[in-house]
C-alpha cells in the first residue's frame, strides 16, 4: 500500500496542494493577463478580475470543503485520543473545530466577494480568515504538546508551534500596515508613499497563508493511523 492511500493522509496532502494550487493558478494567470504586478500583490488581487476570479473562487470554495473534512477528521482524532488518555481538553478540541470551520467560511467570503467589488464585506472577510486561521493552528499546537507522547512525535509538535509562531508574527504586520494602504487600485507604483505599507502588508500575507496551508503537512503521519466510518440505523 503506497503511504498517500494509509488511512486518511491523503486528506491533508490534497488539502495542501489544492489550496497552494489555487494561489499560485491565479497568480500566474493574473500575471500573464498583466492585471496585477509581478512582484509581491496581494492574493486577492490575483482573484479580482475576471476569469482569474472564476477560477480562484471555485478553486477556494474545494479548498474551503476540503479543509472542514479534514479539520473534523483530525477533531475526532483528538476525540477518540482524549477518551483513551484524558490527556487533552475537550473544550480545547471543539475550539480548534469551530476556529477551523471559521477560517474556511472566511475564505469563502474573501473568494466571492471580491476586493474591487465589495470591498468592507471582503475586507471583513480576510481579517477574520487571518485571525481565526492563526488561532486554529495555534491552538492544534496547544493540543499537541498537551497530547505527547500519545499522538505526534516532539519534532511535529516543534515543527507545528514554529509554523503557528511565524504565522501569528506574520499576522500583525499584515493587519497593521494594510491600514496605511491608501491606494485602491491593483497595479501599485514604487513611488507612491504607501507602497512600502503595501509590500510589508502583502510579503507578510502570503507567509501567513502559507504558514497556514503547510501547517496541515504535519498532519500525515497522524493521519496515517485512523479512519472515519459512517453507521445508518433505522429508527423504530
Amino acid at each position: 500500500m503506497f503511504w498517500f492511500m494509509q488511512g486518511l493522509c491523503f486528506l491533508p496532502v490534497f488539502l495542501v496542494i489544492w489550496s497552494s494550487s489555487t494561489f499560485i493558478i491565479s497568480y500566474v494567470i493574473a500575471i500573464f493577463r498583466k492585471d496585477v504586478d509581478v512582484i509581491f500583490p496581494y492574493i486577492s488581487d490575483t482573484g479580482a478580475n475576471p476569469p482569474e476570479s472564476c477560477i480562484f473562487g471555485l478553486m477556494t470554495f474545494i479548498s474551503a470543503c476540503a479543509g472542514v473534512v479534514t479539520m473534523y477528521a483530525r477533531y475526532k482524532f483528538v476525540e477518540k485520543l482524549s477518551v483513551e488518555t484524558r490527556v487533552v481538553n475537550p473544550r480545547l478540541n471543539k475550539t480548534a473545530l469551530v476556529l477551523g470551520i471559521l477560517s474556511c467560511f472566511s475564505m469563502c467570503i474573501v473568494a466571492t466577494f471580491q476586493e474591487t467589488t465589495v470591498v468592507k464585506v471582503h475586507d471583513a472577510g480576510a481579517l477574520l480568515f487571518f485571525i481565526s486561521g492563526v488561532s486554529y493552528i495555534t491552538v492544534q499546537s496547544v493540543i499537541s504538546y498537551q497530547a505527547y507522547p500519545f499522538g505526534s512525535s516532539v519534532v511535529v509538535c516543534r515543527v507545528r508551534l514554529g509554523i503557528s509562531i511565524l504565522a501569528a508574527l506574520a499576522l500583525f504586520p499584515t493587519v497593521i500596515c494594510a491600514i496605511f494602504v491608501k491606494q485602491t487600485t491593483l497595479h501599485r507604483n514604487s513611488e507612491d508613499q504607501d507602497y512600502p505599507f503595501h509590500l510589508a502588508s502583502a510579503v507578510c500575507e502570503w507567509v501567513v497563508a502559507f504558514s497556514f496551508v503547510c501547517f496541515f503537512l504535519t498532519y500525515i503521519d497522524d493521519f496515517k493511523l485512523f479512519t472515519l466510518r459512517v453507521n445508518t440505523e433505522f429508527e423504530d
